[in-house]
C-alpha cells in the first residue's frame, strides 16, 4: 500500500503559514519526558564509553520524530496505560544504532551539524556501541510483554539492515532501477516508521483494520522523508541538513533524482553520471554539474513530488480515526516532512 495515488499532483500546504512539529511535540510533551527517562537510564553500562558515545548522538539534536509518531498514534488509538513509553525508547533506539552503523558504512563525518561518533571514537566502538543499543531496544520490546509487538520491531530491524545491504550492493551502480531505489527506502528508512506507528494499535488492542492504518501512515511518511532528503543532498547545505552537502553525491548513492536525470540526459549526461557515481567526479564543481544537470532534468522537482504523492497517502491513511488535535498533528508532521524541502 505504498505506491502513490495516480493523479495530479497537488501540493500539501497550510493556509496559516509553514507546517511545524510543534503541535506533535506539545501533545506528546509529558510522555517524552517519561521516554526520554527510559533511554538516559537504559544507555547507562558499567563501560564508561557507551553512555559516552551514545550520548553524543542521542544528545545530538535530533527531533526524535519516530518516538513522538509511537506516543501520538497511541493518542490517536486512545490508548490509556504506560507500555508506549519503552517501546517508543526501543524505536528510538533501532533508530540511533543503525546511524551509529550507516556513519561507518559511509564514512561520514558529519550528522546534526556534529562531528559523527566514528569520527571522534572510530570505527570499532561506534559498531560495538550500535548492537549495544540494539540488545537495548530488545530489552524493552520483551518488557512490553506484547509478542506481537516484539516481533513487528523485530521484522523491522532485520528489514532494516536488508535495506542497507540493499543499499550497499548498489552503490555505484548507474543502472540501479527506480524500483530497487524505492525498495531500499521502503526497508532501510519506511519500516522503522511503520513499526512506530502501528505498534500503538498493538498494545492498545484495536483491530487489523487501526492497525493497518497506521502502517500505512508510517510507511508512507517514512518514503517521503526520505524522497526529500534524497532531493535536499543536491539543494540544501550542511548547516541546513547537519550533514555534509553532496554526501550522496561523492558516495556514489544512486537516489531518485539521480535515476531521473540519468534516464533524462543526453549521451554526454549520461557518460558524466557513469564517471560520477563510479566515482571519477567528484570535485565541488563535479557537484554543481551534478545538479545543474539535476535542474534541468527536472529531476529534483519530480523528487519532491513524488514525495507529495505520498505524503498524501499518508495523510489519507488516517482518515479512519475521528478529526481532532492528535489528527491534526500528525497530519502537519507530514507536511512538515515534505516543507523541509522548500
Amino acid at each position: 500500500m505504498t505506491a502513490p495515488a495516480p493523479g495530479n499532483v497537488h501540493p500539501i500546504a497550510r493556509a496559516n503559514g509553514a507546517p511545524s512539529l510543534a503541535p506533535i511535540m506539545s501533545l506528546v510533551a509529558g510522555g517524552m519526558n517519561q521516554v526520554n527517562a527510559v533511554i538516559v537510564d537504559r544507555m547507562q553500562s558499567r563501560i564508561p564509553l557507551i553512555p559516552e558515545l551514545a550520548g553524543h548522538l542521542i544528545a545530538g539534536g535530533g527531533k526524535r520524530l519516530r518516538p513522538m509518531l509511537t506516543l501520538a498514534c497511541a493518542d490517536l488509538v486512545g490508548y490509556a496505560g504506560n507500555r508506549h513509553y519503552k517501546l517508543a525508547a526501543a524505536v528510538e533506539f533501532i533508530h540511533t544504532a543503525t546511524l551509529l552503523h550507516d556513519d561507518v558504512v559511509d564514512g561520514s563525518g558529519l550528522r546534526r551539524g556534529r562531528k559523527t561518533a566514528n569520527i571522534i571514537w572510530g570505527n570499532s566502538a561506534s559498531v560495538l556501541v550500535g548492537d549495544f543499543l540494539f540488545s537495548r531496544s530488545f530489552e524493552l520490546m520483551v518488557e512490553a510483554e506484547s509478542l506481537k509487538v516484539l516481533r513487528i520491531l523485530a521484522d523491522a530491524s532485520a528489514v532494516i539492515a536488508e535495506g542497507e545491504v540493499n543499499q550497499l550492493t548498489a552503490q555505484r551502480k548507474i543502472d540501479t532501477s527506480e524500483d530497487q531505489y524505492l525498495d531500499i527506502i521502503g526497508a532501510k528508512t519506511a519500516a522503522l516508521f511503520a513499526a512506530a506507528c502501528r505498534i500503538s494499535a498493538v498494545v492498545a488492542e484495536r483491530g487489523e483494520a487501526e492497525e493497518q492504518a497506521l502502517d500505512v501512515y508510517g510507511r508512507n511518511l517514512g518514503i517521503a522523508f526520505q524522497l526529500i532528503d534524497d532531493a535536499i543532498d543536491y539543494e540544501s547545505d550542511g548547516a541546513t541538513m547537519g550533514k555534509d552537502a553532496g554526501d550522496d553525491f561523492r558516495d556514489g548513492k544512486v537516489t531518485l533524482p539521480v535515476i531521473l536525470a540519468y534516464a533524462r540526459g543526453s549521451e554526454e549526461d549520461r557518460a558524466f553520471w557513469k564517471a560520477a557515481i563510479a566515482g571519477h567526479k567528484i570535485s565541488d564543481d563535479d557537484l554543481a554539474h551534478a545538479t545543474d544537470l539535476l535542474r534541468k532534468t527536472g529531476a529534483i522537482g519530480d523528487t519532491m513530488a513524488r514525495a507529495r504523492l505520498y505524503g498524501q497517502r499518508a495523510i489519507d491513511a488516517l482518515g479512519m480515526f475521528p478529526s481532532g488535535n492528535v489528527r491534526a498533528a500528525l497530519t502537519e508532521a507530514v507536511e512538515f516532512a515534505i516543507a523541509r524541502a522548500y
